[in-house]
Formats: structure tokens, C-alpha cells, sequence
């Protein structure tokens, strides 16, 4: 058996090397020449060819070794097959700083950018951590609470980019992973870097051979827990941050790596030290190489980043059955902290609540001379500008409400919402394909595209889910990974710096600037089309969330009930994420609250889910437009911002709601 590994593991190299060596010399061949004088091209060609291409070569290997070698310490400190660089967080928090610094003091780009960066990004998997601390830092939690701090780091570098215009939007761009060079400081910069990781790691033997056991057996053996994993995931975090500070983005390399690693026949922790740097290296060398040939003249087809993040989703998938289930984050969904004895006054308080809501936000705003109530002529003439923004806002949240309601009551899982299950963001993708197909589609065309494109993230979801009998956590997980594929194929188009990346700047960030008269009547049509159905499907609401044997036994139809439901779902998900974007939260945030206000029938949640929805994204519309007078922020990325705080607190309780 070992030497069979052994054999598989030395094929495995051989191919790699061929493929990597194949790529490189085609790329040789095939680099396009500069024309002109014979003398002057061949002088200018070996400039290009020792000043750009064979240093972006020695990038791309040493920063795939680099994050392969992160990607290992994190997943044996974490006992987590799943973490890395993008799933915990430590990416977007280093891009999040990096952004931060820039915008602002441009000279960090001198000096510094290290330090910054591996500031941002060990914040972040310090709030991961923290999150996951009460229940024993589970797989999931960690891969959950990754995904919330890396959304709230992308609304804010989103947010920085509208407000600092061009100079952030390079910024943006840098930070899809781009890999041109034009010397060899890159290279000089990281390669130290790099050996002083692999040679600290080699140090750490020991202690993460110990720390693959439980705590107690590790304690046992005279190992000292809490600083051995400090200090591997400092040294994670410091390799992974000096290539984001040097190179931008490159996702999923780190969780790829090891993976394939295992897969070749690697076992012990030393043979995966060894392995998975040098796979790392070989995934990012070739994705770059080809990256380079199928783009035209100079210019790459997309940045390599943005490439290799493509590895993400289907690798989260591939890697589910081998995460292990978490507990008590899966509660039941039905679950409240108080019960109201009168819940049609309370429904009919939050009716009356929205109306205020609505005439508040038409009538009162700042001006130049200060707050004014909007009244007389003043009111007519603002009311074709306020109203269908408030209308699409107000729609939107409401189908948010609703469908996020629809999410947790089909798996039970009480932090389940559409942007949590990847639907939004498969929105993104339809969008997307939509712009490279058509440059610039209509709006009826964009939204029917992300219709598509929601509902084939759901059903591939759904597929893989019912696998697992729809277990809550692998529909979280699942929807993870489809996140993380879609957002890959907007950051392809995202990087090419062009008008259709604003277009999808403009969408993640959910503006309702430009809303008008088809907005208002698509969000109000969609919203009473969606929604009736509804409350025809109360029994199912009520039962699903029993679980699957308990429901069967009464005589319902579990997979037909959960698809339509979700089909529903999915529809108002794609919708609203065309109005306010992918990022709201307020799928997760209007159900939660419905419950924390004691609403317990399914009938009264779903009300309350709608009415709560809708005047979350009124008053987020509202303070979009006031914070900053006169400029705005974009209410899609102002919920988030909201949202994402509220969400970090509940998912940091010791027990669900």
C-alpha cells in the first residue's frame, strides 16, 4: 500500500511538471513580438522577457508555495479540511485594510503594505475565531463565520470604491490577484518570505502533528495549546497577508493545495508541508500560464486571481462529506423568546409602523439649509424621484423577508437566508454572463438573467443537498460554495476595469439611484405574485421544519414541497438582488426579528417577515441618502453594513435562536 502511494504520488508530480513545463514553453513560442526595427524588437523583447515574464513566473510559483503552505497550518491548527486564506476571512480582511490605506495615505504603497495587510487580515480571523470559540472551533461555524466577516469586508472595500471613484476602482482591480511584474521586487520581496515560512513550519513538526488530536490528548503530551496555535496562525496569517499586500487576491489556492496533496497519496503532516507548496505553486504556475495564453496580444484574459478563485466552489463541494456536522447551530426554527397573546395587534402596529415609515422617508430630508418637510410643490416635485426608490427598496426587503422566512422554515436552520445560500450571488452570475453576451443589456433582459442564473445555483444546491436529506448544514455549506463560484465569475468581468465592471460595481453594491417606474411596478408585481401563494401553503410551512420523517409520517410530500418553496424562494431572491444587490443581509435579519418579537404561527412570521423587510430597506434607503449629504450610499451595502454587525452577534451566541 505505501508503495502503491508512493507510485501515485510520484505520477501525480510527473504530470504536474509536464503540464506546468508544457504551459511555460507554449507560452515562450507563442508570446507576441514587438515589431519594428530587428535590432531594437530583439532588445525590447529580452527586456519583456527578463523584466516581466520570467519574473511573473517566479511570482506565480513562490506565491502558490506560499499560500499551499498557509493553507496547510490553517487546516491542521483548525482541524478544518475547509480553511484557508479565502474561507476564513483573512483575504478580505487584508484587501479591506490594504483599501483602507490606500485610498487614504497613497504612500503606503512605498513602505508598509505588509504590515497592513497582515493587520487587516489577522482581525479578521481573530472575529472568526472569537465567533467559534464557544463551540469548540467547528468546521462549520469557522466556515460560516468566514463568510459573514468576509461580506462585511466587501461591503466596506465596495463602499470605499463608489466614494474614492477611479484611484479605489484600481485598487479593486489590483486586488482580483493580478500577477504582471515589471522587475524582480516582488520576487526578492516574498521569496525570504516564503523560506522562512517553510523553515519555521518544519520547527512546528511536533506541535501540529499533536494538534491533528483532540485538546486533551494534545495537553496530555506536554504541548501548550493556546500558544502553539497562536503562533501557526500568525505565521498562516503573516504568509497568506504578504501575498495579498504584494499580488492582490488569489483565492482558494490554499484550500486547493492541500486537498490535492491528500489526494496524491500524502498522509503524514511532513509529507503535506512537503506536498502542498509545491502543488500550490504548480495550480497557481499553470492557472497563470493559460490565463496568459488565452488572453490576446499582452493583455491576460483575466486576472489569474480571479481564475483560481474559480477552484473555490467546486472544491467546497467535493470536500462537504468529509466536514464533520455542527450542533447546536441548527436549532429549531420555530423557536422564539417570547409569545405575544395578541399577534393581529402586533401585525397591525407594524402595518401602521411601515405606513409612518413610508410618509417619514418621502417627506423628511436634509437640504442645504438644514432638515426640511418636503410639502406643497416641493413634495410634487420630489415624489417621482423618492417614490419608485422607496417603492423598490420597500419591495425588495419585503421579498427578502419572505423568502429568507421560506429558507429557514425549508431546512430548519435558523441562519439560513438567500444570501447565505448562494442565490444571490447566482444572480450575479446570470448578470454577468448577460453583459459578456450582450455588452449591455436592457433591464427586463438583465433581470431575467439573474433569474436564471438564481434559480441554476439553487437547483445545483438542491441536488447536492438532497444527498445529505436536505441536512441544514450541508445546505449552508453548499450555498458557501456556490457563493464562492459565482463571485468568482463576476470578479472575471469585475477586473476588466471596463463600463460592464461599474455596471457590476454598481449592483453589488445595490444602488437605488436610478430607480424608476419599472423598478417600482417589477419589485410591487413580483411581490404580490410570489407572495400569494404563500398562504396557501401554510400546513407546509408548518410541518417541513419537523424534519423529513416526521413529515412524511403525516402524509406530506417532502421534495416537492421543499423544491417549490425554494423555486419561490429563489425567484424573489433574484429579483431583489437586482434592485438592491447581493449583500443586504435582510433575508436573515426580518424573520429573526419576527421571531424575536414573539410572533409564533407561520402564518404571523411570514406577515412579519414581509413588513419588517420592507421597512428595513426604507429606512436603510433613507440613511443612505442622509449620512453623507449630498452624496449617497448605496442601500444595498448600508444594510449590510447593518445587517452584518447584527448577524456577527447572533451567530457569536452560546445557542440559536
Amino acid at each position: 500500500m505505501p508503495m502503491r502511494r508512493l507510485r501515485t504520488s510520484l505520477l501525480a508530480a510527473v504530470l504536474f511538471g509536464i503540464a506546468c513545463a508544457g504551459a511555460f514553453a507554449l507560452l515562450l513560442m507563442l508570446r507576441p513580438r514587438v515589431p519594428g526595427d530587428v535590432a531594437a524588437a530583439e532588445v525590447l523583447d529580452t527586456v519583456l522577457l527578463w523584466n516581466s515574464l520570467m519574473p511573473r513566473a517566479a511570482i506565480a510559483l513562490i506565491c502558490g508555495a506560499a499560500l499551499g503552505l498557509a493553507g496547510v497550518l490553517l487546516q491542521r491548527v483548525l482541524r478544518n479540511p475547509i480553511a484557508d486564506a479565502s474561507t476564513l476571512g483573512i483575504a478580505s480582511g487584508a484587501q479591506l485594510a490594504l483599501t483602507l490605506g490606500l485610498s487614504f495615505s497613497p504612500l503606503l504603497a512605498d513602505f508598509s503594505r505588509e504590515l497592513v495587510a497582515f493587520a487587516g487580515g489577522f482581525i479578521a480571523v481573530a472575529i472568526v475565531l472569537a465567533l467559534s470559540w464557544r463551540r469548540g472551533l467547528d468546521p462549520v461555524t469557522i466556515a460560516i463565520s468566514g463568510m459573514i466577516v468576509s461580506l462585511i469586508a466587501a461591503s466596506l472595500s465596495v463602499t470605499l470604491v463608489l466614494a474614492r471613484g477611479e484611484y479605489a476602482l484600481s485598487i479593486h482591480i489590483w486586488g482580483a490577484g493580478a500577477l504582471n511584474q515589471q522587475d524582480w521586487n516582488g520576487v526578492i520581496s516574498l521569496a525570504p518570505r516564503l523560506a522562512i515560512g517553510g523553515a519555521v513550519a518544519f520547527l512546528l513538526l511536533r506541535p501540529l502533528n499533536v494538534l491533528a488530536l483532540d485538546d486533551s490528548s494534545a495537553r496530555s503530551l506536554g504541548v501548550a495549546l493556546h500558544s502553539a496555535r497562536f503562533g501557526i496562525l500568525v505565521l498562516a496569517v503573516w504568509l497568506s497577508a504578504s501575498v495579498t499586500a504584494t499580488v492582490g487576491i488569489i483565492g482558494f489556492v490554499g484550500l486547493a493545495a492541500p486537498a490535492i496533496a491528500r489526494l496524491c497519496g500524502a498522509r503524514t503532516t511532513g509529507h503535506v508541508i512537503v506536498a502542498a507548496p509545491l502543488t500550490g505553486a504548480a495550480i497557481l504556475f499553470l492557472a497563470d500560464c493559460l490565463t496568459q495564453l488565452l488572453g490576446s496580444g499582452f493583455s491576460d484574459l483575466v486576472p489569474t486571481g480571479a481564475a483560481t478563485a474559480l477552484l473555490g466552489g467546486p472544491l467546497l463541494l467535493v470536500l462537504l462529506p468529509g466536514v464533520r456536522s455542527f450542533s447546536d447551530v441548527t436549532a429549531n426554527a420555530d423557536a422564539v423568546l417570547r409569545h405575544l397573546r395578541r399577534p393581529i395587534a402586533a401585525l397591525a402596529t407594524l402595518a401602521f409602523s411601515l405606513t409612518l415609515v413610508l410618509a417619514v422617508v418621502l417627506i423628511l430630508g436634509p437640504t442645504d439649509d438644514g432638515w426640511d418637510l418636503a410639502g406643497g410643490t416641493l413634495f410634487t416635485d420630489l415624489l417621482p424621484f423618492r417614490l419608485p426608490r422607496i417603492i423598490a427598496a420597500g419591495g425588495a426587503g419585503a421579498m427578502l423577508g419572505a423568502a429568507g422566512f421560506i429558507m429557514q422554515r425549508v431546512t430548519g436552520n435558523p441562519i439560513a437566508s438567500p444570501e447565505v445560500l448562494g442565490v444571490s450571488t447566482g444572480g450575479g452570475a446570470g448578470l454577468t454572463m448577460a453583459l459578456m453576451l450582450f455588452g449591455f443589456p436592457s433591464p427586463p433582459v438583465m433581470l431575467f438573467s439573474m433569474a436564471l442564473g438564481a434559480l441554476a445555483a439553487f437547483l445545483v444546491m438542491i441536488a447536492i443537498a438532497a444527498r445529505s436529506v436536505f441536512s441544514g448544514e450541508r445546505l449552508l455549506l453548499a450555498g458557501i460554495a456556490i457563493s464562492a463560484f459565482s463571485m468568482a465569475i463576476v470578479s472575471m468581468v469585475l477586473a476588466q476595469g471596463d463600463m460592464r465592471s461599474y455596471i457590476l460595481l454598481t449592483w453589488i453594491s445595490g444602488s437605488t439611484n436610478r430607480a424608476g417606474s419599472f423598478e417600482a411596478w417589477t419589485a410591487l408585481i413580483s411581490l404580490i405574485v410570489l407572495t400569494a401563494p404563500l398562504f396557501l401553503m401554510m400546513r407546509w410551512l408548518s410541518i417541513l421544519p419537523l424534519g423529513p420523517n416526521l413529515s412524511r409520517s403525516v402524509g406530506l410530500r417532502v421534495l416537492p414541497s421543499r423544491l417549490l418553496l425554494a423555486v419561490i424562494a429563489a425567484l424573489m431572491t433574484a429579483i431583489s438582488s437586482f434592485l438592491v444587490g447581493p449583500l443586504s443581509l435582510t433575508g436573515l435579519i426580518a424573520p429573526h426579528l419576527a421571531r424575536l418579537i414573539g410572533f409564533q404561527k407561520p402564518y404571523h412570521q411570514l406577515v412579519a417577515a414581509i413588513l419588517i423587510g420592507a421597512g428595513v430597506l426604507m429606512v436603510a434607503d433613507w440613511l443612505s441618502r442622509i449620512i453623507i449629504y449630498p452624496y449617497q450610499v448605496p442601500v444595498g451595502l448600508f444594510a449590510a453594513l447593518i445587517g452584518g454587525p447584527y448577524l456577527l452577534w447572533l451567530f457569536g451566541r452560546k445557542t440559536s435562536i
